[in-house]
């Protein structure tokens, strides 16, 4: 970069294997060249977001991965990388953080805000959710599971081991601005499997402190 600017590390994060339902929901969402279940994805929040332009153009320039999503606000700019190689996704990671001149490590740890298990919901409940959501339908009786982390970013990830851990509904995930949140929907069983997955994953990222 020319005049560089100092670059906060947000969220950085890599998804090994892209989980079907993920894969599809991000494909209603993203505007760039669409991922595929299977492939392997980085996803990256900076501040300030101006800079993500030039961090696409690095990654792009010295790797064969693909773009599916950059959002580039004042405050945050956020990248989605994707390929079937996970070697190129790590040298697309690398050279990102060769550029800003920081490690993996130096990315906020998640902090999560809330989470909920809400079982047996109402059939009201259920057609305002579906009114909001991206994904799958939840429907009546069934367990809602909805988690709130921050950094934003990292809900995506924590929807891709949930999704590993059991057959659950992926609602909505939002994973970017203040907070990031995660919308599961599915049997008792198979959201307490999925939540706990999600929570656990979460937990084994490491980097700066994130308080409140």
């Amino acid at each position: 970069m020319t005049n560089k600017t100092k670059v906060t590390l947000k969220t950085f994060v890599y998804l090994d294997v892209l989980q079907p339902q993920l894969a599809a929901f991000l494909g209603t969402v993203s505007q760039g060249y669409l991922p595929i279940e299977g492939q392997a994805s980085l996803y990256l929040e900076i501040t300030p977001g101006i800079v993500i332009n030039n961090l696409t153009d690095i990654a792009l320039k010295k790797t064969k991965v693909f773009p599916g999503m950059q959002v580039v606000e004042r405050d945050s700019g956020v990248l989605e990388l994707h390929s079937f190689d996970q070697g190129l996704i790590r040298a697309a990671g690398d050279a990102i953080l060769e550029e800003i001149e920081l490690t993996e490590f130096d990315r906020l740890k998640p902090r999560v805000e809330s989470h909920q298990v809400i079982n047996g919901i109402n059939e009201y409940h259920s057609m305002m959710i579906n009114r909001m959501r991206h994904g799958d339908m939840i429907l009546k009786m069934q367990t809602l599971f909805v988690l709130e982390t921050h950094p934003a970013g990292y809900a995506l990830f924590a929807a891709n081991e949930a999704e590993k851990a059991a057959n659950v509904k992926l609602l909505e995930v939002r994973a970017m601005g203040a907070f990031g949140r995660l919308y599961l929907g599915g049997s008792e069983e198979d959201i307490n499997q999925a939540s706990q997955a999600a929570l656990k994953a979460l937990e084994s990222i490491q980097g700066r402190e994130n308080i409140r």
